[in-house]
C-alpha cells in the first residue's frame, strides 16, 4: 500500500503505526532518503493490499457515534459507536486495518482490530451501555456481536476514514 506523509510524522512514526520494522519500510523504498522525508511523500508500506484492490471501506463518524460499512461505496450497514472522550478523542483521518485478533474478553471484548496508527483500534467492550457515547481512551467501541460480524466481513487492509 502507499501512505501518504502528513504533518508531524516521522519514518519512524510511520514504521510503528503500520507495525512494521523501520528498515523493512527503507528496504521497500530503495529511492528514498531515509534522513528527509516531505509532507505529501508516498511511501510503500508492504505487506498491505492497495487501497483500490480492497471493496470494503469503513467511515467512523464522530459526531453521529456511527460505523459505516460500505462495499464499493455502497451502504452494507451502519453500526452504532462509544469514540473517544474529552482528552483522549479519537484520531480523525485515513487509515487502514493492520491486523485483526479474537480478544479474550475484558474492556477490549471479544474482538480486536489495528488501524494504523499506533495505540488505537476498533474493538468489543465489556460495557454495552457505553456505546452511542463519548468514553472511550480514542478507540471505536463496538458491541461485541457486531465487531465480531465486522471482522469476519473486512480483509485486512481496509481503509478506514474517521470524521466528525
Amino acid at each position: 500500500m502507499i501512505h501518504t506523509v502528513k504533518v508531524g510524522e516521522t519514518l519512524s512514526s510511520i514504521a510503528a503505526d503500520y507495525r512494521k520494522p523501520l528498515e523493512t519500510i527503507i528496504q521497500a523504498n530503495p529511492q528514498m532518503n531515509p534522513d528527509v522525508i516531505f509532507i505529501g511523500q508516498q511511501i510503500v508500506i508492504p505487506g498491505f493490499p492497495l487501497i483500490g484492490d480492497i471493496a470494503y471501506s469503513i467511515v467512523v463518524d464522530l459526531t453521529d457515534r456511527k460505523l459505516t460499512l460500505l462495499k464499493n461505496a455502497q451502504i452494507q450497514k451502519v453500526y452504532p459507536v462509544g469514540v473517544g472522550r474529552m482528552l483522549h478523542e479519537t484520531p480523525t483521518g485515513n487509515y487502514i486495518i493492520i491486523n485483526k485478533a479474537p480478544n479474550p474478553g475484558g474492556p477490549y471484548g471479544t474482538m480486536w482490530m489495528s488501524i494504523s496508527k499506533k495505540h488505537y483500534g476498533i474493538h468489543g467492550t465489556n460495557d454495552p451501555s457505553s456505546i452511542g457515547n463519548y468514553v472511550s481512551r480514542g478507540c471505536v467501541r463496538m458491541y461485541n456481536k457486531d465487531v465480531e460480524e465486522l471482522s469476519s466481513i473486512i480483509p485486512i487492509g481496509t481503509p478506514v476514514k474517521i470524521v466528525t
